[in-house]
């Protein structure tokens, strides 16, 4: 029998709380704190489904609406920019006051929370902390900044965990990927199951991986050489776009025709443009997060077997490559990173 949680994978105990939450009658405000990919902003659309439907029955009208993001009392909040204003937030705030237009209850999906800036933390913490009764908060964060910390004591707190390998795959296959694809992508996913459904369409995921990993056995300490690796790496993770580039034009032909029959205002255009533009930035740091695990796993892999030239060698590039990981969330020069990053690093 279908759910309105069918959506949310590997995270039965969120979901065994947050029914158990909607039974007993929710709290004015909830907080979903996990990493990308792990669809707690699925379970956001659930939830707020269930509340507001009373049910489970994804088919129920209510129910069907939320979670297609097309009911008239759950509202869902995208950042405009690189993080979310304080114009954005004093918006939240005031659509928080309107009744709501069909339902006892409002529900605001707040998405990727963890890029509040803290003016518009302090604009919300009022609001979020004493909304008016008929509005509920659903926040969703990959995690919690400090700017978060005093919002987040106000919410209730529901943890989503990477998804496991197995879970993925599984869940691939009931979506009509092969066995074989399933595997490989589930395993370079890291836990995303967002990533994964891409990477199950990519033809060139087995290449990508064998260049990383072939990186640290091809460099050698040439400037040249660094500079030539990091562009046949980066023309790689421009190929890897081409199913996300796919999906994207498959979206905006449909708004197209949506605008055509109905006109453009209240279409979502602009909501539609600036997440195409997130998804990219993500796909191509995905891309690169996974490739330089890869390469760290290169050298990882001569200090188990003992084949290492230099222990303290390989043990620092493995550091050299965690650092680049960790400057990947301040969107980079990818270009400038590999390239420097290549060529520092010695010949596994």
């Amino acid at each position: 029998m279908s759910s309105v949680w069918d959506d949310v994978v590997g995270q039965a105990f969120a979901i065994e709380q947050l029914a158990s939450a909607a039974d007993v009658g929710p709290v004015h405000a909830y907080l979903f704190v996990g990493p990308p990919g792990s669809t707690k902003f699925q379970a956001a659309r659930a939830f707020a489904a269930r509340v507001i439907s009373g049910g489970d029955d994804p088919d129920q009208r209510d129910a069907r609406l939320a979670l297609r993001g097309e009911h008239p009392d759950v509202r869902e909040v995208q950042r405009a920019g690189a993080s979310i204003s304080a114009e954005q937030a004093r918006e939240i705030v005031r659509v928080s006051s309107l009744a709501p237009t069909e339902s006892a209850r409002k529900v605001l999906i707040l998405d990727e929370f963890h890029l509040l800036r803290p003016e518009g933390a302090a604009l919300m913490l009022k609001t979020i902390e004493e909304p008016p009764e008929s509005t509920m908060f659903v926040i969703c964060a990959d995690f919690v900044p400090h700017e978060l910390i005093t919002i987040s004591s106000r919410c209730a707190r529901i943890d989503f965990r990477s998804i496991a390998d197995g879970v993925i795959a599984a869940r691939l296959l009931t979506e009509g990927v092969g066995p074989v694809e399933a595997q490989a992508a589930s395993k370079a996913a890291l836990g995303d199951l967002d990533r994964a459904r891409l990477l199950a369409t990519d033809p060139g995921l087995a290449a990508r991986r064998a260049a990383f990993l072939a990186a640290p056995t091809t460099i050698d300490g040439s400037g040249a050489v660094a500079m030539r690796l990091a562009a046949e790496l980066l023309a790689l993770i421009d190929e890897a776009g081409e199913p996300l580039a796919a999906r994207q034009e498959t979206e905006a032909d449909e708004l197209t025709a949506r605008i055509k029959e109905f006109g453009e205002r209240g279409s979502g255009k602009k909501q539609l443009e600036d997440r195409h533009k997130r998804e990219i930035r993500r796909q191509r740091t995905d891309e690169l997060r996974a490739g330089l695990a890869t390469m760290a796993a290169t050298y990882r892999d001569t200090l188990t077997a003992g084949t290492a030239p230099s222990i303290d060698a390989a043990a620092s590039a493995v550091r050299r490559i965690h650092d680049a990981l960790d400057s990947l969330e301040r969107n980079p020069n990818e270009r400038l990173l590999l390239e420097n990053l290549l060529w520092s690093l010695p010949t596994a």
